[in-house]
């Protein structure tokens, strides 16, 4: 039907992928599994037409599977995780350990909750799985002849390839961290295009209720632009996004409104407080490297990648090092003592609101009082959280 050209089928290919891409992300992901905005009802039966057609998934067994993969993440419970099931069985058997999960019956039952159960989904889409996915390479080979073959196949393979193995498990084993989530995921690229946003899965993993996955200025979330977009068409509804710190101009004391700040963004605080703890180690190296201790120099560059970070976040090996690396720095172990405490908070789940209102303010004096700069400027921006 169709007479186009080799890069015209290519385009073709590549437009109908990333409208599949952006159904999973905006529907199936940020709507039906974390609800984390409303889609107007045509957006949403939209999404759910286009997706049995390219993908054959149904909208309750991916929102179950994924639900289940964020209670049990990184455990031997979770359906795909590449640190208990290894990245290679992850990133070539995706769509396998996808299909296995959907046959859970206690996963079903405990995880689908609030997903479509209408009468075309229980007795088209549930009924024929595989209809939707034929009728789509009928409509290809219809508009480009044995072509459209190919053309049908790399839908067929998009979201078992990206979503099923390059998400699942190469988010969980490489890549960047903006924030210490309790799990292994990364961001795995600041651009959040090929893949609808889902690049940005460490930012998701911090704060999995938000529509919008990305959280440095840098990083770019496609889903996002085209969920705003929708929003301007009154086709979705946002909920809840990521919280974004407002400091107030000037702040001598810290009070409740502090305290909650400082909650709610505690991943920020988190993050900040690890990026002043690297620069204080880059600097505490160059002295080192100045003055030709070598030995130490040496002892202290091999562990410049991972000092910074949080201690449950480390080996064994690497929390045994800490007491050498610091044992004769007293600016260093300053910092780590202060991480511990700040870090400590967020479990005191048994303090009043008053009694850690005023660990915060001790915290912040004591910060004041080390007579280290980083420490210093730190705990008075932590004071104008609000």
């Amino acid at each position: 039907m169709l007479d186009f050209s080799w890069w015209q089928i290519l385009l073709f290919t590549l437009a109908m992928t990333h409208v599949t891409i952006a159904g999973v992300t905006i529907y199936l992901h940020r709507c039906q599994a974390h609800r984390a905005l409303d889609l107007h009802p045509v957006a949403s039966h939209f999404f759910r037409f286009w997706l049995w057609m390219t993908t054959g998934m149904l909208t309750g067994q991916w929102a179950a599977i994924h639900r289940k993969h964020h209670a049990k993440c990184e455990t031997e419970e979770d359906p795909h995780s590449p640190q208990t099931r290894g990245i290679w069985k992850v990133l070539l058997e995706g769509a396998e350990l996808y299909r296995a999960e959907a046959k859970n019956e206690e996963t079903m039952r405990k995880f689908s909750h609030g997903t479509p159960n209408d009468w075309m989904e229980r007795n088209v889409y549930t009924r024929y799985p595989i209809l939707g996915i034929s009728v789509m390479m009928v409509i290809d080979v219809a508009l480009f002849g044995i072509v459209g073959l190919s053309v049908w196949a790399v839908q067929m393979i998009w979201i078992p390839f990206w979503a099923a193995g390059f998400v699942n498990g190469l988010a969980h084993f490489w890549g960047y961290r903006n924030f210490n989530s309790a799990d292994a995921s990364t961001n795995i690229f600041p651009i959040g295009i090929l893949i609808g946003g889902e690049e940005l899965h460490n930012n998701h993993h911090t704060f999995a209720t938000s529509a919008k996955l990305s959280s440095k200025w840098y990083e770019f979330d496609i889903g996002w632009m085209y969920i705003r977009i929708m929003s301007a068409f009154r086709l979705a509804k946002v909920k809840k996004i990521a919280p974004t710190p407002k400091l107030a101009a000037s702040k001598a004391s810290v009070d409740q409104d502090t305290l909650q700040a400082v909650l709610s963004n505690r991943y920020e605080v988190m993050a900040r407080y690890g990026k002043a703890l690297k620069r204080a180690y880059a600097h505490e190296l160059a002295k080192l490297k100045e003055a030709g201790a070598r030995e130490k120099y040496q002892l202290m560059r091999g562990a410049r990648k991972w000092f910074h970070k949080e201690e449950d976040g480390l080996n064994e090996p690497q929390l045994k090092q800490i007491p050498e690396l610091t044992s004769d720095n007293q600016r260093l172990r300053t910092f780590i003592e202060l991480r511990k405490d700040l870090s400590a908070m967020w479990d005191r789940s048994n303090a009043s609101r008053e009694q850690l209102v005023t660990q915060l303010q001790d915290w912040c004096h004591r910060a004041e009082e080390s007579g280290i700069k980083a420490l210093q400027d730190f705990a008075l921006r932590l004071r104008r959280y609000a």
